[in-house]
């Protein structure tokens, strides 16, 4: 059984790697952090999709059964996800590229699966903590490759920035809080699971902090900018009115 969760493992690193490395020889002419952000995506889109169905649609449903044992299909996606943020946390320790809280996210993610394997339980509200973790995953990386492409400052990044406060309040502070008072209040999970969903919970609160201030300068530009063009009109629709008489 371990030696088929290790080799799971590292074929899913190995995967991840050769998607990297595609990536790099394809797109010759990008950044290396352009390629690994690529690979995030892919990453965010497949762990949001494999966890949310096997969350709400396959079950268990995290909420009701914190703790039970793991099913097939759940290994196979920790095992995925597991591959993905060792290679992750590689590249990031490597290239020094993401500050202490992102290094300490991925990390505790690393144990949080891997004690879950270990046990073989626990799967169902660690793919909950993933499913939440990575929704706002392709919205961080959308933002990204909009400022690589100098189109952040238009519609379409108001509108990522929209969606991506919106499901990191609603998802991993809102929905995320409902599953840590179920995981803390069953009597199944071990203690050291409880913790590691604390401690993760607490980080999102760290990243939400952030988030917000973030939302409050950008409102105030926006809002700045707004004030600005509407003095502009109404200054030029004064003067226009003068000039007629």
């Amino acid at each position: 059984m371990v030696a088929t969760l290790v080799l799971q493992v590292t074929f899913s690193l190995i995967g991840w790697f050769s998607l990297y490395t595609w990536s790099c020889r394809w797109f010759k002419g990008r950044t290396y952090e352009w390629n690994c952000r690529l690979v995030a995506l892919t990453h965010g889109v497949l762990a949001t999709g494999l966890s949310g169905y096997i969350s709400f649609i396959h079950g268990p449903w995290p909420m009701s059964y914190p703790g039970s044992p793991n099913t097939t299909l759940q290994v196979h996606a920790l095992c995925m996800s597991l591959g993905y943020f060792l290679f992750d946390l590689g590249w990031c320790v490597y290239f020094q590229a993401e500050g202490a809280l992102v290094l300490a996210h991925h990390t505790v993610c690393i144990l949080g699966i891997t004690i879950s394997l270990a046990l073989g339980e626990s799967a169902t509200e660690v793919i909950g903590v993933i499913f939440g973790s990575e929704i706002t995953n392709p919205l961080l990386q959308a933002r990204w490759f909009l400022r690589e492409k100098g189109l952040y400052h238009t519609l379409t990044g108001d509108v990522v920035d929209f969606f991506f406060v919106v499901l990191f309040t609603g998802v991993r502070i809102g929905v995320g809080a409902w599953v840590m008072y179920c995981v803390l209040m069953s009597p199944k999970p071990k203690w050291f699971i409880k913790v590691s969903g604390v401690i993760m919970y607490t980080m999102s609160w760290v990243f939400m902090v952030g988030i917000c201030r973030f939302a409050q300068r950008k409102s105030m530009k926006k809002y700045h900018a707004w004030r600005s063009r509407w003095s502009k009109e109404m200054n030029l629709n004064t003067n226009g009115h003068l000039k007629d008489h």
